[in-house]
């Protein structure tokens, strides 16, 4: 059985070589990555999913701006172990952060992915048309939801990191555990 629950801190090692095992390359360089770094998750919304004791599924969502005065949150990355994708995992963790999202209020998320994965979540390439992000993106992968009718109407502009800063050490304390742990 696999539980899906409020990611820990214990987690982020695991999650760093999940992480690593489903984007092999250079992960760290995307310009999505760009509007997390430096970041902490929403509040409530980064899970974790656990079978056997063992993290198996991460997912995370964060607080951007889509243009000027309008709150959104970013997904991402959403990662599998490999060897139990293609199971669910990842529709029932795409689930629940939504609704989540939506039960906290949220009006929008963005991604940057498979379009043809994420529509049946119900992204679409038109709610994110006006957008571009502080880097090179496929315009084709860009994709946006809205959580509450309207949230992306009209929307205009560069998106941008607005979520809570993590103090300085921590992100690079975070990143090191996960290193020497991975090794």
């Amino acid at each position: 059985m696999i539980e899906i629950r409020a990611e820990h801190v214990h987690d982020v090692p695991a999650r760093e070589r999940l992480l690593d095992a489903c984007f092999p390359g250079n992960r760290h360089a995307k310009t999505s990555e760009r509007l997390r770094e430096g970041r902490r998750p929403a509040r409530g919304l980064a899970f974790a999913a656990i079978r056997g004791g063992r993290l198996v599924g991460t997912l995370r969502l964060w607080h951007v701006e889509a243009g000027p005065a309008r709150p959104a949150l970013l997904l991402g990355p959403l990662a599998v172990d490999p060897a139990i994708q293609g199971q669910g995992l990842g529709s029932v963790m795409m689930q629940a952060a939504l609704g989540r999202a939506e039960a906290l209020g949220h009006g929008a998320v963005l991604l940057v992915g498979d379009a043809p994965y994420y529509a049946r979540f119900g992204f679409d390439r038109a709610l994110a048309e006006g957008l571009t992000l502080p880097g090179p993106f496929e315009r084709e992968r860009f994709l946006g939801l809205e959580l509450r009718a309207g949230a992306l109407a009209g929307v205009e502009g560069m998106v941008r990191a607005t979520g809570v800063q993590s103090p300085v050490g921590a992100v690079a304390n975070e990143a090191g555990v996960a290193r020497r742990r991975a090794a």
